[in-house]
Order: structure tokens, then sequence, then C-alpha cells
């Protein structure tokens, strides 16, 4: 069952022990961060699931009642299920999970990180773009060690500016290393801040 997920897997090359966990936004599948993944670090695996929820004909990987109006139960069931996936795949297809790397956007950047919130061993890093506080009412998960790159809109509609500072200051609390990347955008990605992500992940390669 934990791989019911639809998905699509490339295996990493020249090496590399990561596997990047690609987290698509509302609307997107198991296709969408491809191209994406690959730029951030061309010589990682890629595995990247589709959501199995679907709103108004679009998939998700976690319901909500309305926009950031959330069903908390269903994001730990999903984030449960998102967990026992990444397992199983590794199993599946014998890549280390010890060195799984989410990248998620939006609706994906949330799961990611709930899932990193509910099961620490599951991701050893995270790039989320536009994330949003989501679970509060957990026992505080021990992520010291944990490494995580927030990118942020600073004219970001969705997501507040205050709402980003709130999750950043939650994920600190936990331990994790979190760095903050500011654009001066709303929630779409743009080129420079992906280039960051990019820089970024490049300089922690030897610390996973």
């Amino acid at each position: 069952m934990a791989m019911e997920f639809i998905h699509r897997y490339k295996p990493a090359t020249e090496g590399d022990k990561r596997t990047l966990l690609l987290l698509h936004g509302t609307g997107g599948d198991e296709n969408s961060l491809l191209r994406f993944g690959a730029s951030i670090a061309p010589t990682a695996g890629l595995l990247s699931p589709r959501g199995t929820v679907v709103e108004n004909g679009m998939p998700r990987f976690f319901r909500r009642f309305a926009e950031g109006v959330f069903d908390f139960d269903d994001i730990k069931g999903r984030s449960h299920d998102l967990a026992a996936f990444i397992k199983a795949a590794a199993e599946a297809y014998s890549f280390d999970a010890d060195q799984v790397v989410a990248i998620g956007y939006s609706n994906g950047a949330n799961i990611g990180w709930s899932t990193m919130l509910l099961h620490p061993g599951s991701i050893a890093q995270a790039i989320l773009f536009r994330p949003m506080v989501t679970l509060t009412d957990v026992a505080a998960p021990d992520l010291g060690g944990k490494r995580l790159f927030v990118s942020a809109g600073k004219w970001d509609s969705i997501v507040p500016v205050e709402n980003a500072e709130r999750l950043v200051a939650q994920m600190q609390s936990y331990g994790a290393d979190v760095t903050l990347n500011w654009v001066k955008g709303g929630h779409e990605i743009s080129s420079e801040e992906i280039s960051a992500a990019k820089d970024w992940l490049e300089k922690t390669r030897t610390r996973v």
C-alpha cells in the first residue's frame, strides 16, 4: 500500500548518495518538479510522487476546508503515508533512506515539513518554497542536525510574512538549522531563489 503513490523515479549518478523527494503544489503532479529538481542537484536521484487528494480536479497532498484552512487530522494521516512511501521506495529502488532531501512547493512544502515534523528520520534536509504553519499540536520533536532552506515571498498573498516568520521560529524551536531566504515577490518561484537553493544545497552536501 505504501507504494500506491503514482510517482516517477530517476536514480542518482556519479556516486551521489542523495535522493530528492519532489513534492508539487496544488494542481501539479509527478512530472511537475522533475526539471526543477535536476537543476538544483543534477546528479542526485529524483523521487516524485503525485498527491493522492483531488480538489476540484487538482492533485494535492492533503485536504483543506478553504484557502489556508487545513484539515489537521488529514495532514497527519497523509504525512504518515508519505513517510511510509519514502521507506518503501528506498527499499524498492535501493537508495539511501538516510539521505533524502525534500524539495517542496506550497502544498508540497507543507506536507514535506509536516512529514519531517512527525517522522524526523524520513527526511534529512528540506528546501521549502512558500511553506506555512501547519501542525502546532504535536509533541515537539528533536530536529537537531536537520537543515532547512525556507524561501518566502515578501508580497505573498497566500502566506503572509508573519506566518512564514512564525513557521521558521517553530522550526528553530525544535533545534533545526534554518536558512530563511526572502524574495521580493509573491507565491510564484523565481529563478533567483532556485539558484539560491542550489547554492545552499551544494554547501551542505558534504554535511548530509
